[in-house]
């Protein structure tokens, strides 16, 4: 891999993301945020607002579907972007991966092969683009290092998704250095927070839990079930400071480095299903399925290239992001189960 470190750069010499004096570069700018109406894209949209960034573009699936190139293409005829922050992705938790290996790969690979070449004819200033923790090599010694990202194949289930991220890597930087588009590259550890994805189908592992756990407790239920033996360990990170990072990337990067977002914690999925019960007030049973999966053995990423090329470090811990969570949706109940039933 191509990828080393004579790449790595320092940010630019401004003060820290969150000072007041500090004009963010993206001011004045054109962005276009896809999967900016998803989870993690309204994070980044509100990031890019208290940053002052005023024309940012947010394409809708029904108007640009991003697996094609003629939707790719009337996006930028339409908006032209001056930069583009790249969250849209078709991603599930481990069962919405078993079920959907080829469509996952697609849909991931299209869209950046088709917005990354549209960046490249169009003069786009920077293309940011966020990975998945999922490309890392199935038994990466922990914390996994950036470094390690090409030493092995990723863990069966979602390998497709993981290696379709990861290939975009290579892309950006073979255009790197082949066209000068200047392009960033983070890899965000499991998110969490308001707002996530609460359906049991394709939800991933924090918000399957405090629904689980909420219904359990409105309706009285003895045991909640839970998949695989609890033993494999995965980190956290609350949407905000994910949101925060990935702007700073697009502020400062201009090289695709692969950089780790994340706390550098880790907790098994054992004591993390105790943690969530514990938030919800449920007090009954965990069965647990050994017959399903449990995924990676383990995930904890090394977070210092992200504090050294970004200035960024992670805010929110797990106790009180879960608090969080699980606050907004107890209030947003009648609203999800429409939206999921």
């Amino acid at each position: 891999m191509p990828i080393e470190g004579g790449l790595l750069q320092k940010p630019d010499p401004s003060p820290p993301l969150h000072s007041v004096e500090h004009v963010s570069p993206l001011v004045g700018r054109r962005v276009v945020v896809t999967g900016g109406a998803g989870f993690l894209g309204a994070a980044v949209t509100r990031t890019l607002a208290e940053r002052g960034v005023k024309q940012v573009f947010v394409p809708r699936r029904r108007e640009f579907d991003l697996t094609t190139e003629a939707g790719v293409e009337r996006l930028f005829c339409e908006h032209q972007p001056e930069v583009i922050i790249h969250l849209a992705a078709e991603v599930g938790g481990i069962g919405a991966n078993q079920q959907n290996p080829g469509r996952y790969f697609y849909a991931n690979m299209a869209m950046s092969l088709h917005l990354i070449e549209a960046a490249r004819r169009c003069g786009v200033e920077r293309f940011v683009h966020t990975g998945t923790i999922c490309s890392y090599p199935k038994f990466t010694p922990v914390p996994f290092h950036e470094d390690a990202l090409w030493d092995g194949y990723p863990e069966e289930t979602n390998a497709p998704y993981g290696v379709a991220k990861k290939a975009a890597l290579v892309m950006l930087d073979g255009y790197r250095r082949q066209y000068g588009l200047r392009s960033a590259y983070v890899l965000p550890v499991n998110l969490f927070g308001p707002r996530d994805n609460f359906d049991l189908g394709t939800s991933h592992v924090i918000p399957a839990l405090i629904r689980k756990c909420v219904e359990a407790v409105e309706c009285g239920a003895p045991f909640i079930e839970c998949w695989g033996t609890g033993s494999a360990s995965r980190e956290f990170l609350y949407v905000d400071d994910a949101a925060t990072g990935i702007v700073r990337a697009a502020e400062c990067m201009d090289e695709p480095v692969p950089i780790n977002l994340g706390t550098g914690s880790e907790i098994t999925i054992r004591s993390l299903v105790h943690l969530v019960a514990q938030t919800c007030e449920f007090t009954g049973e965990i069965r647990w399925d050994p017959s399903r999966p449990d995924g990676q053995p383990r995930r904890c990423v090394d977070a210092r290239r992200a504090e050294s090329l970004l200035g960024w470090k992670a805010t929110v811990g797990l106790e009180e992001g879960l608090r969080r969570t699980v606050d907004w949706y107890r209030g947003h109940l009648s609203t999800i189960r429409t939206q999921t039933c």
